[in-house]
């Protein structure tokens, strides 16, 4: 059951304030200990901020509340999220505000069945509120031999490594034939968002821009959300907001996604329209870099137009 602490966060002294709380099933320990290390401000303003998002996008009739009345801003009011999620309406506000308080994983749990958040919501605000994976580790300088062999291995399937921000770290001959840009762009931006949102020759590349686009937004987000006050992601976001009023609206959305192995489709200049399938990994022994792989089915036009392309 949910503890006096969750019910008051103050222990009860804050006898001025709303309390809500009501009889509930939903297990909540108690507030983090004092002692433990508190969230970066940057984390929890996210925290704050996408919790906000969310609860503006579920309608009150999917939540069981009635359609009626007059409402001031769309979706749930803050007391109608504590009230179905079990906790007061004074400590839900608090993580709305940003404060540093740390919501146990069966109260995150809670919020998420309430404000109806999807898998990858889910996971998001999971690892911002620490019970998630650890975010990556930032990988070192350089791009390690034996991870460039195994691209180079790949042979006909174009192949890149990123690290935990997004700098492309290095990539095989056969991505180079499908993006030549790679090599020739300066090093400080070869960084895949920043090319996404910023190179036309990748527009023109991408079989979908705009929605391509998005879900490299979305995906990058989910990813880095612990790690928002990192120089390295500031100064990038920070960069694509001046650059790209597309990626300046879909970051403000605070939209996030999980990737999924799935056919994409390029527009390749030489060879026309590619038909791949586009696969993830992380090397055990590199966990600061992902590797970004895209296969095509033997014998299909896909394969002959890449060999084509590698001539």
């Amino acid at each position: 059951m949910v503890t006096d602490a969750e019910r008051r966060p103050d222990g009860g002294a804050c006898r001025g304030a709303a309390d809500t709380s009501t009889d509930t099933t939903t297990e909540e320990p108690a507030l983090s200990d004092p002692a433990r290390r508190a969230d970066p401000p940057a984390t929890r303003r996210e925290l704050a901020g996408f919790l906000r998002s969310r609860r503006r996008q579920v309608d009150p009739r999917d939540a069981g509340l009635p359609a009626g009345g007059t409402r001031r801003t769309p979706g749930l009011r803050r007391e109608e999220v504590a009230l179905l999620s079990g906790v007061s309406h004074t400590w839900y506000t608090w993580l709305e505000q940003g404060r540093d308080i740390r919501p146990s994983r069966q109260v995150v749990d809670a919020l998420a069945r309430t404000l109806r958040m999807s898998p990858a919501e889910h996971e998001y605000v999971r690892r911002l509120t620490g019970h998630g994976g650890a975010p990556l580790p930032v990988a070192g300088e350089g791009m390690p031999a034996h991870v460039q062999r195994l691209l180079d291995a790949l042979g006909p399937s174009p192949a890149y490594a990123i690290t935990a921000t997004w700098a492309i770290a290095g990539w095989n001959r056969a991505y180079e034939r499908l993006y030549p840009g790679v090599a020739a762009v300066a090093p400080a931006e070869r960084n895949l968002l920043w090319l996404v949102f910023t190179d036309p020759a990748v527009r023109e590349l991408l079989g979908d821009w705009p929605t391509d686009s998005r879900r490299f937004l979305t995906q990058f987000r989910a990813e880095v959300g612990p790690r928002l006050a990192d120089p390295a992601v500031v100064d990038l976001v920070t960069r694509l907001e001046a650059a790209s009023p597309h990626f300046r609206a879909g970051w403000a959305s605070r939209d996030v996604d999980r990737f999924s192995s799935a056919e994409r489709r390029f527009e390749h200049p030489e060879v026309g329209a590619l038909l791949l399938e586009h696969h993830q990994l992380t090397p055990a022994d590199a966990p600061g870099l992902q590797l970004v792989v895209y296969t095509a089915a033997e014998g299909s036009d896909a394969a002959r137009r890449l060999a084509a392309l590698a001539d």
